[in-house]
C-alpha cells in the first residue's frame, strides 16, 4: 500500500515538473519575450531579452518580438526648404524594436502581433513626416554642405517619435540630394571656382615666393662668385705688391696699397649694386603677375556669386507667377460655375413658367369641354366665336391698309339692266374679294351656327338680313369720270 501511493506520488511529481517545464519559455537572444496578463499591479506586460519565464496556465500568455532590423526606402519628393526651394531627398533608414526597458514596454502595447510589413508601414508615415519637418527648418547650404548636421537634426526628430511606438533609430544614409531649379549644382560649381581660384592664388603665391628665393639664392651666388674674384685679384695685386715692396721704396708700397684698397671696395659696391637691381626687378615682376591673377580670381567669384542670386530670383518670379496663374484661373472657374448656375436656374424657371401655362391652358379647356357635356367640336365652335369678332377686325384692317394713288374707272351709265353703274359694282366687287366669316370659320374647321347667318346660293355671305333696296331711279348716261 505504501509502495502504491509513494509511487503515485513521484508519478504525480514527476508529471508536474514536466509540465513546468514544457511552461517555461525561454527567449532567444534576437527576440524579445512578452508575457502578458496577470503580470503584475500597474503593468499591461512583463518583456524580457534572454533568459527565461515561467508562464503560468490560464492566467498568462506569451508571444515574440522579433529584433531583427527593417530597412525603409523614403523617396521624400518636392519637400519645401527653408528657402522655400523644393527639393528631393531619397534616404534609407534602418530601424528595430528597442531593447530599452521603457521602449520596449511601447512596443509590447503598441506593436505586439503586428505583422512585419504593417510595423515598417506605420514607421514608414512617421519618418515620412518627420524628415519633411527637419527638411523645412533647415536652408539647402545646410542640408547640402553640414551632412552630419543634418542627420542629427534628422535623428532629433525622427527617433522620439518611433520611441513612442517602440522603436529606435539604427542608421540613417542619405543617397543624393537633388532640386528642380539646380540651385545646389549651382553651389557646387561656385564652391568649384573658388577651389580653383584658391589653388590659382596658392600657385602665383608660391611661384612668387619661389622667383624671390630664386633671385636671392642668384644674388647670393653672384655676390660669393665677385668675393672670391676678388679675393684673387687682391691676393694677385698683393703679390704684386710684395713683389714691388722689394724693388721700390716702402712710402709707394704704401700708396699702392691704398689705391689698390679703393678700387677693391669700388669693384665690390659694383657688383653689389648690379644684384640687388636685378633682384627688385624680379621681385616687382612676380608681384605684378600675383596681383593680375588675384584679381582674375575675384572676378570669377564675384560672377558667381551674381549668377547664383540671379538664379534664385527667377525661381521666386517663376513660382509667383504660378501662384497668380492658379488664382486667376481658380476665380474664372468660379466665375463660369456661377454663371452657368445662373443660365441653369433662369431656363428652369422659365420652363416652370411654361408648364404652369399649359397646364392651366389645359385645364380651362378641360372645363370647357365638360361644360359643352363632353362635346369638344362645340367647345371648338365657342373658342372661334370668341375670335370672329378679332378676325373681322383683321379683314378691316387688310382694307384700311391699303392705299391706293389713284382708281380710274371708265362707267358707261349701263348698270348691267339692275340700274346700277359700273363704279358701284366696282366698289362691291372690291368687298366681295374679301372671304365671308362663314368660310374662314370652314377653313378653321368650325360650322358656324344657324342664328349666325349662313352662305346663299351665290356664295355670298348673309350674316345679316339685308334690308329690302328701293329701286334705282333711271339715270341717263353720263360720259366716263375719272376718278
Amino acid at each position: 500500500m505504501y509502495i502504491l501511493l509513494i509511487a503515485a506520488f513521484v508519478f504525480i511529481a514527476l508529471s508536474m515538473t514536466i509540465y513546468l517545464a514544457k511552461r517555461y519559455k525561454r527567449c532567444p537572444s534576437d527576440k524579445i519575450l512578452v508575457v502578458f496578463g496577470k503580470v503584475g499591479k500597474g503593468q499591461s506586460a512583463r518583456c524580457m531579452h534572454g533568459g527565461g519565464a515561467l508562464v503560468i496556465p490560464l492566467f498568462q500568455d506569451y508571444m515574440y518580438m522579433s529584433l531583427t532590423p527593417m530597412t525603409i526606402n523614403i523617396d521624400l519628393q518636392n519637400a519645401l526648404s527653408l528657402q522655400n526651394i523644393r527639393i528631393n531627398v531619397p534616404s534609407t533608414f534602418t530601424v528595430g524594436v528597442s531593447t530599452i526597458p521603457e521602449i520596449t514596454n511601447n512596443a509590447a502595447e503598441r506593436l505586439l502581433g503586428l505583422a512585419p510589413r504593417e510595423i515598417e508601414s506605420m514607421a514608414r508615415e512617421i519618418i515620412f513626416g518627420q524628415l519633411r519637418l527637419t527638411v523645412a527648418s533647415l536652408t539647402i547650404e545646410q542640408i547640402n554642405q553640414d551632412r552630419e548636421s543634418f542627420l542629427s537634426a534628422i535623428r532629433s526628430n525622427v527617433e522620439p517619435e518611433l520611441n513612442k511606438i517602440g522603436l529606435y533609430l539604427i542608421n540613417v544614409n542619405i543617397t543624393d540630394i537633388t532640386d528642380e531649379s539646380n540651385y545646389i549644382l549651382s553651389i557646387g560649381k561656385k564652391a568649384a571656382a573658388e577651389a580653383i581660384n584658391t589653388a590659382k592664388v596658392d600657385v602665383a603665391v608660391q611661384e612668387k615666393l619661389g622667383s624671390i628665393g630664386e633671385a636671392e639664392a642668384t644674388r647670393e651666388k653672384e655676390i660669393r662668385v665677385a668675393e672670391n674674384v676678388a679675393e684673387s685679384i687682391k691676393g694677385q695685386k698683393k703679390a704684386q705688391a710684395e713683389q714691388r715692396v722689394y724693388v721700390q721704396h716702402q712710402e709707394a708700397e704704401a700708396v699702392k696699397g691704398e689705391n689698390l684698397a679703393e678700387a677693391n671696395i669700388a669693384d665690390y659696391n659694383a657688383h653689389l649694386a648690379v644684384k640687388q637691381a636685378e633682384a627688385l626687378r624680379l621681385g616687382e615682376v612676380a608681384k605684378r603677375v600675383a596681383e593680375v591673377e588675384i584679381q582674375k580670381a575675384q572676378y570669377l567669384a564675384e560672377q558667381e556669386r551674381l549668377n547664383a542670386a540671379e538664379v534664385v530670383q527667377v525661381e521666386i518670379n517663376k513660382r509667383k507667377i504660378e501662384i497668380d496663374a492658379e488664382a486667376v484661373a481658380q476665380r474664372t472657374r468660379k466665375e463660369a460655375r456661377g454663371e452657368a448656375d445662373a443660365v441653369l436656374m433662369k431656363y428652369e424657371a422659365e420652363a416652370a413658367g411654361v408648364q404652369k401655362v399649359l397646364s392651366a391652358k389645359a385645364s380651362g379647356y378641360q372645363a370647357l369641354v365638360e361644360s359643352c357635356h363632353g362635346d369638344a367640336k362645340a367647345a371648338a365652335t365657342l373658342l372661334m366665336v370668341e375670335k370672329i369678332e378679332e378676325i373681322a377686325q383683321m379683314q378691316v384692317a387688310a382694307i384700311r391698309s391699303l392705299k391706293f394713288d389713284k382708281i380710274t374707272v371708265w362707267d358707261s351709265g349701263s348698270g348691267a339692266g339692275k340700274g346700277t353703274t359700273s363704279t358701284a359694282d366696282f366698289a362691291r366687287n372690291l368687298i366681295k374679294s374679301l372671304p365671308p366669316l362663314h368660310e374662314v370659320a370652314k377653313m378653321a374647321g368650325v360650322e358656324l351656327p344657324e342664328y349666325l347667318g349662313h352662305l346663299s346660293a351665290e356664295g355670298s355671305d348673309t350674316t345679316k338680313a339685308p334690308s329690302p333696296t328701293p329701286p334705282a331711279a333711271p339715270v341717263a348716261p353720263a360720259p366716263p369720270v375719272i376718278r
